[in-house]
């Protein structure tokens, strides 16, 4: 399965997370039994141009620590994550492992500090936004994060879909991008807005509504939690939509010159034929997102 789909502003989105350790709606995969295969992103037959950057004398990723399992510190105090194991994914295959850092910020200085020469690409998942567009440059994504729905296991069997929740309610927290993406993608299911998550989580599991719509992310993270207490499931495929979700995750790169970009994408294109960048995906997300 091939998406055109790059970043989401996640500064929001980690706080959450930390506590538990294209107008296009794409269906990319099924509910539940086994993790689903990552979406392929870089078609394999294409030819990408990697320029030899061979010249530089250093390649310093700039990330967060505070946005598990992409960037968090470790019981050993260590920098370790998704992000982590990819920067030095992409070291390996530049053949630059002597020569590349990994370094963590504050996830509000990165962009200053790659304006300022203090790395050569941030790895943290930064919104693309037109005004960052005009500073830096962005590759092509590496992961997509989708929106799903998460039913009660035991009212919802494994292999139903989501015309199944057509005129039930489905709660989704309001005023976000998947309250927006529901309304206008799912007009026969009745959406109920709730003020945050953690009531339209305890809505769910208390069976006051019969599904929720929301990152795919943070649900796989609530399901596996003891709060769950097990009592729930992905339904239906993932979904996404450039105009709600963004465009996926991206890696963003100082300097005018388009040499260090081009040989990133390239790299993360061989990576994914390869099936390393997939292998670095089972290994932060063995329930899988989609």
């Amino acid at each position: 399965m091939r998406v055109k789909v790059t970043s989401l502003d996640f500064k929001g989105l980690c706080q959450g997370l930390a506590l538990l350790s294209l107008v296009l709606v794409l269906q990319v995969g099924q509910a539940q039994a086994q993790p689903a295969d990552l979406p392929v992103l870089f078609d394999a037959r294409e030819r990408l141009v990697r320029p030899d950057v061979n010249g530089m004398l250093r390649l310093r990723f700039l990330t967060t620590t505070d946005f598990p399992p992409f960037n968090f510190i470790d019981q050993a105090d260590r920098l370790s994550g998704f992000h982590v194991d990819l920067a030095r994914a992409l070291c390996e295959e530049l053949a630059m492992q002597a020569r590349c850092q990994i370094q963590a910020l504050p996830y509000e200085q990165l962009a200053d500090a790659l304006d300022a020469g203090q790395g050569e690409a941030v790895l943290a998942g930064v919104a693309v936004t037109p005004e960052l567009r005009k500073r830096f440059r962005f590759t092509r994504p590496y992961l997509l994060l989708p929106a799903r729905f998460l039913v009660d296991r035991k009212q919802h069997p494994a292999g139903t879909g989501a015309q199944d929740l057509f005129g039930r309610p489905v709660g989704v927290v309001e005023d976000t991008a998947h309250a927006a993406m529901l309304k206008t993608f799912f007009p026969d299911i009745r959406a109920v807005p709730f003020k945050d998550r953690d009531t339209l989580m305890e809505a769910l599991r208390d069976k006051r509504i019969d599904a929720v719509f929301a990152d795919a992310l943070q649900l796989s993270f609530w399901m596996q939690s003891s709060a769950a207490g097990n009592c729930c499931a992905f339904l239906d495929g993932a979904y996404l939509s450039e105009s709600h979700l963004g465009e996926g995750m991206t890696i963003m790169v100082a300097g005018k010159d388009d040499s260090l970009a081009a040989a990133l994408e390239s790299t993360l294109a061989a990576l994914s034929k390869n099936g390393r960048l997939e292998e670095i995906y089972l290994r932060y997300f063995p329930a899988g997102l989609y």
